[in-house]
């Protein structure tokens, strides 16, 4: 029976590299090869060197087919799903492709998930080239500074897998120098605020469900009794539980109320700044035009999380960056206060 690995959470800063590293993981073709992005966060289970695993794996951080609002909560999704918090976090780049937009990564990754996050991360580096052993490695720790810079800046750890993922060659080296994380921070899981936020949601959720699926619970464990007995009951019984469990657990990660609020949240904001705009555009044309302006601003604005911005830029699209400047003042004002009071709710 293979020993618990625990969780790992896998991060793609651009392209396919991610999912090619959850392949390798795995030992299996999760992803295929065409996949640069994913809409949601997704979790999978497997093994690594002999260890049953958890990959749980993020949107990639530079998405820009993603919403703030909606990079916000996939966050929050792949924080459920790695709960009660991850055993190592793997932030993946492609070696030929990395950009100056990369060396950024890191301290993005602190931004999202915590100030001690590095502390649990390794640099995967996704290599397909002519380079091997010491040369490879004095390559990513000598020859370019701006890979040594990024490397640095999670310990100096860092590991090179192959885009042919299928070859597991280099799985065991993976497992160890995420055991070696595990020593270093004597076996504990990463958590923070957010994680331990994440946890609760999944578990109230969890109570949910079984409170709501008790009958038919109950009614199975009755039919169970009827159909076997000792040994064979026990093992039905036990099996049932652990499959009904594993169930109402994954259905309680993909849908918590902490979920459900960074949404409603996001929502709230983009209809209020929505409106605001409205007002203040149709400020321009006059009281009849405020009126309008503000029912149609509200209902563009609940639309996305992200309508601070886009209501600035469509103000300056109407009236010019020279006239709006009271009104972009006044915008941003009103927004600002309206985020300090949600503030302590969004991610």
């Amino acid at each position: 029976m293979p020993k618990r690995g625990g969780n790992i959470v896998v991060i793609g800063s651009s392209g396919p590299s991610q999912f090619l590293l959850t392949n390798f993981i795995l030992g299996r073709e999760a992803f295929s090869k065409d996949v640069y992005s994913i809409a949601a966060s997704q979790k999978s289970l497997g093994e690594l060197a002999g260890r049953r695993v958890a990959v749980v794996n993020g949107p990639n951080l530079y998405d820009k087919d993603l919403s703030k609002s909606k990079m916000r909560k996939e966050l929050r999704r792949s924080m459920c799903l790695s709960s009660p918090g991850p055993h190592a976090v793997l932030v993946t780049f492609d070696l030929e492709k990395i950009s100056p937009n990369d060396m950024k990564t890191p301290k993005l990754v602190m931004k999202k998930f915590g100030e001690t996050v590095l502390n649990y991360t390794i640099v995967l580096l996704l290599y397909d080239g002519h380079l091997r052993g010491r040369a490879l490695n004095d390559r990513v720790m000598r020859t370019d500074w701006h890979l040594r810079e990024l490397v640095e800046q999670c310990s100096c750890r860092y590991h090179i897998f192959s885009k042919h993922w299928k070859n597991r060659d280099g799985s065991k080296e993976l497992l160890h120098k995420i055991e070696r994380i595990l020593r270093a921070v004597d076996g504990h899981c990463y958590i923070n605020r957010s994680y331990q936020r994440a946890e609760e949601s999944v578990r109230n959720e969890e109570r949910k469900l079984q409170k709501k699926r008790q009958a038919e619970m109950e009614w199975t464990r009755q039919e169970l009794e009827v159909q076997f007995q000792g040994d064979e009951l026990r093992w039905q019984m036990d099996a049932y539980n652990a499959s009904v469990g594993a169930e109402i657990w994954a259905e309680a990660e993909l849908e918590n109320r902490w979920l459900r609020t960074s949404l409603t949240v996001g929502l709230g904001v983009g209809f209020v700044a929505g409106a605001i705009m409205g007002m203040i555009v149709g400020s321009v044309e006059g009281p009849a035009g405020m009126a309008v302006g503000g029912a149609v601003g509200g209902v563009v604005g609940g639309t996305s999380g992200a309508a601070i911005q886009v209501a600035i830029e469509h103000l300056d699209e109407r009236v010019g960056p020279h006239a709006s400047s009271f009104n972009r003042l006044l915008l941003i004002a009103s927004l600002g206060n309206l985020g300090s009071e949600c503030g302590k709710r969004v991610f």
